[in-house]
């Protein structure tokens, strides 16, 4: 079976074995796939891209908030009211 891996750097789970630091370097600063048997097992995501991919999933999250917001009726009021 076929697998499509997402990344431009993979590694095998022996060789994260050996030097797990190694291959979290080898990707650059960018996920590195872990294979089993030629297969992605997991990706090991390096905490600043993984801190990125966060960031915007709370984004999109919030983008999806506002667009069901923005069809809603507005309150006017002035800064006194407050």
């Amino acid at each position: 079976m076929a697998s499509q891996i997402l990344t431009d750097t993979a590694a095998s789970i022996s060789e994260l074995k050996a030097n797990p630091m190694k291959v979290v370097a080898s990707g650059e600063g960018l996920p590195v796939a872990v294979l089993n048997r030629n297969e992605p097992a997991f990706y090991c995501v390096p905490a600043k891209a993984y801190e990125a991919m966060m960031e915007l999933i709370e984004d999109l999250e919030l983008l999806e908030i506002v667009k069901q917001r923005e069809n809603e009726e507005s309150v006017k009021v002035s800064l006194d009211e407050l």
